[in-house]
């Protein structure tokens, strides 16, 4: 077994995290053993504990466990995802996954969601075990599967499992997005997923004559009562009176109607059956009964023979029924221990943010749990399922220092409180 001290070389550390990237774990058919593999041996060379979890066959959850002292204490979860986007070969200026260093900048596809995250964890565990410094709780980092398609059969079930209870997590932190500027960027509650589905019927007929409530119609004035709403949402913004994490997007992604025959569709045939698909986020200071209503009764009321259903609908509630928000207050004792390591580790935090998209953070928000979304990525701009992503490699470099301040930090608190939510940012 090789010693941590070996390896703590810039150049070995950056040739790891290359590795790590090359390891193509795309949607759909992510190679999830090879990642696990590369995990499970870079844990073997820090003598951290290890299993390998599949809550559903193929999909393989990496947990990771470092000793502490005192295993009574609230421990801490280190939380990533192994899975990736596509990539468009041919739209990147280097292949996704060969992750080249051009101008000291690593291009790959995970290079910034999320395998920097995963693997500076365990480059800030060396480190501080090159230091001599032991936890006083327990430090757990898990690899997940499926994030980018919903962590349904990843980060959910582990977060439902007697697995997760029996580890007795005090604080999670997950991820967050590249920052354009100095300031890190960092999510304390997120909007949660509402896949909409909006059905309309109607006698189906000839397309020359003028109908009442046909399909199409219904649908049609539904979609223009939802774009008004998602208008309105948009001028907030817009005007900079709210920040995109705190109005309720709307965005269609499909729409289907017609009939259809081998040559094509019947361009004299009004369809029977018109349906829409939208993807909205809602943010977890937005009153969801109202939101419901407003579904039921404008965008898709049965007196214009209409239906709908969710595909995936999350709660913006926790278990306790209080909006998912982690507090920043003097509630939540890792909140001012987090502001602390970071300035230590000489980077700057910016202010609290809903994060406009959706995490594997909410599986452990809505337990009651504080989760906190951070990737320390400054002066970096965002292209996260965007062509060409990359990450400077000191950039990558100093993360590794912020996340070595940050788990000793943590690791060395030994406060036995352990805190949930609250109601407002």
């Amino acid at each position: 077994m090789s010693s941590p001290q070996v390896d703590d070389d810039e150049s070995v550390i950056i040739s790891r995290f290359r590795k790590y990237l090359r390891i193509n774990t795309a949607q759909p058919n992510p190679n999830y053993y090879e990642a696990a593999d590369f995990i499970t041996s870079e844990a073997k060379s820090l003598s951290l504990e290890s299993q390998s979890i599949e809550f559903v066959k193929g999909k393989p959850l990496i947990l990771l466990k470092w000793r502490g002292k005192d295993p009574k204490l609230p421990s801490i979860l280190l939380n990533s995802h192994t899975d990736v986007v596509p990539a468009e070969q041919n739209k990147w200026f280097h292949p996704p996954f060969d992750a080249i260093v051009d101008n000291d900048k690593i291009y790959a596809r995970g290079s910034q969601d999320m395998k920097c995250v995963g693997l500076q964890y365990l480059e800030a565990i060396r480190k501080l075990k090159i230091s001599g410094f032991k936890p006083m709780r327990d430090v757990y980092l898990s690899y997940v599967p499926d994030e980018e398609i919903g962590g349904e059969d990843g980060a959910k079930k582990f977060a439902d499992s007697e697995i997760f209870e029996k580890m007795n997590v005090g604080i999670v932190l997950d991820e967050s997005l590249a920052s354009p500027d100095e300031f890190y960027r960092v999510f304390v509650a997120e909007r949660s997923p509402w896949w909409l589905v909006i059905k309309a019927t109607g006698s189906p007929g000839h397309g020359a004559k003028l109908y009442e409530n046909t399909a199409m119609e219904n649908l049609m004035r539904s979609i223009e009562s939802i774009r008004r709403f998602r208008d309105s949402q948009f001028d907030l913004v817009k005007a900079g009176l709210m920040a995109e994490g705190e109005v309720v997007s709307v965005n269609m992604v499909y729409l289907k109607a017609g009939t259809e025959s081998p040559t094509g569709f019947v361009m004299n045939m009004q369809p029977s059956e018109a349906e829409v698909g939208f993807d909205i986020r809602v943010p977890p200071t937005v009153d969801e009964a109202s939101l419901e209503r407003r579904i039921a009764e404008e965008w898709a009321p049965r007196s214009r023979n209409m239906t709908f259903e969710f595909k995936q609908k999350i709660s913006v509630y926790d278990k306790f029924g209080k909006p998912v928000i982690t507090a920043t207050d003097e509630s939540n004792h890792w909140w001012p221990l987090l502001e602390e390591a970071i300035t230590k580790a000489g980077g700057k935090l910016g202010k609290p943010e809903i994060a406009p998209a959706s995490t594997d953070a909410r599986y452990y928000r809505v337990r009651g749990l504080p989760a906190i979304g951070f990737s320390p990525m400054a002066n970096t701009p965002i292209l996260l399922h965007d062509h060409n992503e990359f990450l400077n490699k000191d950039e990558y470099l100093k993360g590794i220092e912020v996340y070595e301040s940050i788990i000793k930090a943590y690791a060395s608190s030994v406060s036995n409180t352990k805190v949930g939510t609250r109601d407002e940012l």
